[in-house]
């Protein structure tokens, strides 16, 4: 389904409030008149175009919020998955795939450890991130980081507990779509900065989809599309958790993650978000 620009309805909802504005004040002052007025039914109050449309969005959102756990959902501290991950480039798988685990404590600090040895890891705290090796610890490329903190930057966890209850973002109520193959309804999230995340939820159980934004390369200036899709829901703790997720750059697959196990607020060591700590994954108690 063909998808109208969130800034596009609102110019459209502002002109045809204007116009219906104008026409009021031109009409035959006969009409106005309180004779006139007492023998009509008084029409009820109604909302403006964007109020209305806004309101709309938001019940989306809240509904998806509970379908996802509700105040369990809202209320994680901290994550752990393990799983396996493949790497793509235009599209095309690059490897195998391999083991990972991820440990996240919100908001801002991630660690992913890869291999069967889990001998390497990408370290992520506040706007820093490092990658450690048996040769230690080292900056990420400036690239790499970029790329993890704007994904940080739009992820659904962020959207939807930040953004959501954020005044100064614009919401828009776009109904029906189709995401993933599946029949949605759709929710653009506009912020102050004009950075836009655009969310499908299922039409039945209100999960989230699909989950999409846009940005402008500084080097080259062109525009790029970013998709996440989220499937194989499963609850864990009382929050549905989704063991696929496929990340898609332009339109081609990038990466595509499936998890093991999930669990949430077992509390995690500070030491491993420290790139110059020491953690070794290997030596602490109930290893995986």
């Amino acid at each position: 389904m063909k998808r109208f620009s969130p800034i596009l309805v609102l110019a459209v909802s502002v002109w045809v409030q204007a116009q219906a504005g104008a026409a009021q004040s031109t009409a035959d002052p006969a009409q106005a008149s309180p004779q006139n007025a007492s023998s009509a039914t008084p029409p009820g109050p109604a909302l403006p175009v964007d109020v209305e449309n806004a309101r709309k969005a938001k019940a989306l959102l809240d509904q998806a919020i509970q379908a996802l756990g509700g105040q369990a959902y809202l209320n994680v501290r901290d994550m752990q998955q393990a799983g396996r991950t493949y790497s793509f480039h235009h599209g095309r798988p690059t490897s195998n795939g391999i083991q990972f685990w991820r440990f996240t404590q919100y908001p801002d600090k991630d660690r992913f450890e890869f291999t069967k040895e889990r001998d390497v890891a990408q370290v992520y705290s506040g706007n820093k991130g490092f990658e450690i090796t048996y040769k230690g610890p080292h900056p990420m490329e400036e690239k790499d980081l970029t790329d993890y903190l704007r994904r940080r930057r739009f992820s659904l966890e962020t959207v939807l507990r930040t953004w959501v209850n954020d005044p100064t973002v614009a919401l828009f109520y776009e109904g029906n779509a189709i995401a993933a193959q599946h029949s949605a309804l759709q929710v653009t999230l506009i912020n102050s900065k004009n950075e836009g995340v655009t969310l499908c939820f299922d039409v039945d159980n209100h999960l989230p989809i699909k989950k999409s934004f846009t940005w402008r390369d500084p080097v080259d200036k062109q525009r790029n599309l970013e998709e996440e899709i989220y499937d194989n829901y499963r609850q864990v703790q009382g929050i549905m958790t989704p063991y696929g997720v496929a990340r898609y750059f332009n339109g081609d697959m990038a990466n595509q993650r499936f998890l093991n196990s999930a669990s949430y607020n077992q509390g995690l060591d500070p030491a491993m978000f420290d790139p110059n700590s020491g953690y070794n994954p290997n030596r602490q108690p109930g290893k995986r």
